[in-house]
């Protein structure tokens, strides 16, 4: 498949914790958010198209704010993510009032990707190697339809200050192939150790260096016929739940442990930074400076 990939990038999560439409937040000095740089790094590595997930109630904001700057530079499409938005013959409980999750976010764009794509979440500062490093391995030789990939980053580096963050533990085998994600919640430093608390609110460490999935996955469109079919069985499974949430890990988990699909998993040297409370944003502001400073990006981006 020699088609330029899609960046298909998750933006309509509602930002409980950060208070307000933090994907529209302005990081750069010259108004750009933390999506502008993810698409500047995404057409520098070679990215021929971005489809934002975002909800109906927020379309108008989003084609204001990019449509018109990026109109040229690269392709933008606009797919949405309502809780009624489930495939054909799905019936699930009327009460339900929250979102599905990243897996359900993904399956959205199931019309509109017809290439390999990358997912990232919309507040959330990758680095460029990251975008290299996922077009790189779409373009191997013997990569097979059922082979995805992840780029993984190490633990002490994406943390926030400000308070607990949630993150997906990777394991691997020796040839960099993904056995296990397994999503641990309320991940924060304690003095010189990191822990996070398991569902008995107890607190376990994790080594500083554990890999960790920030959301930053590569996958083949085969991918779109496995979310459809887990989906189904996820809301089979979760009528009652009216909170269960269908995550992109536990799809990966799935395929791995039936072996139909493989997933490598990518060592990036990309800096992450990510803004997840509204106190992380001086933090990205400076970071972004820094960048700029050493010539990583241009004071104006587009």
């Amino acid at each position: 498949m020699n088609k330029k990939p899609t960046l298909l990038i998750l933006a309509a999560g509602i930002g409980s914790r950060y208070g307000g439409l933090k994907q529209l937040d302005k990081v750069g000095p010259n108004g750009e958010t933390i999506i502008d740089y993810s698409i500047y790094d995404a057409i520098q590595a070679g990215f021929g198209k971005v489809v934002f997930v975002i909800r109906a109630s927020i379309e108008a904001d989003f084609r204001a704010f990019f449509d018109k700057k990026l109109e040229g530079k690269i392709e933008v499409d606009y797919v949405f993510q309502e809780t009624n938005k489930v495939p054909e013959g799905i019936h699930f409980n009327p009460e339900r009032q929250k979102p599905w999750g990243t897996g359900h976010a993904v399956l959205m764009a199931k019309d509109t990707i017809q290439e390999n794509f990358a997912v990232i979440n919309a507040d959330d500062f990758y680095g460029r190697e990251a975008y290299l490093s996922i077009v790189d391995y779409f373009n191997k030789p013997d990569k097979k339809e059922t082979d995805y990939c992840m780029v993984g980053y190490e633990l002490k580096n994406t943390l926030s200050e400000n308070g607990y963050v949630s993150r997906g533990q990777c394991k691997s085998d020796e040839n960099h192939f993904l056995f296990d994600v397994i999503e641990r919640t309320h991940i924060e430093q304690k003095g010189e150790k990191i822990v996070f608390q398991d569902e008995n609110e107890k607190l376990i460490e994790l080594p500083e260096d554990t890999l960790v999935s920030m959301n930053f996955w590569g996958f083949d469109p085969s991918y779109f016929d496995f979310l459809n079919e887990k989906f189904r069985q996820f809301i089979e499974a979760n009528q009652s739940n009216l909170k269960a949430e269908f995550y992109i890990p536990s799809v990966v988990n799935d395929l791995i442990e039936e072996k139909r699909a493989r997933v490598k998993v990518l060592h990036s040297k990309a800096s992450w930074f990510g803004v997840t409370y509204q106190e992380d944003k001086a933090g990205v502001i400076q970071n972004i400076q820094a960048l700029i400073a050493t010539g990583k990006y241009p004071n104006k981006l587009w």
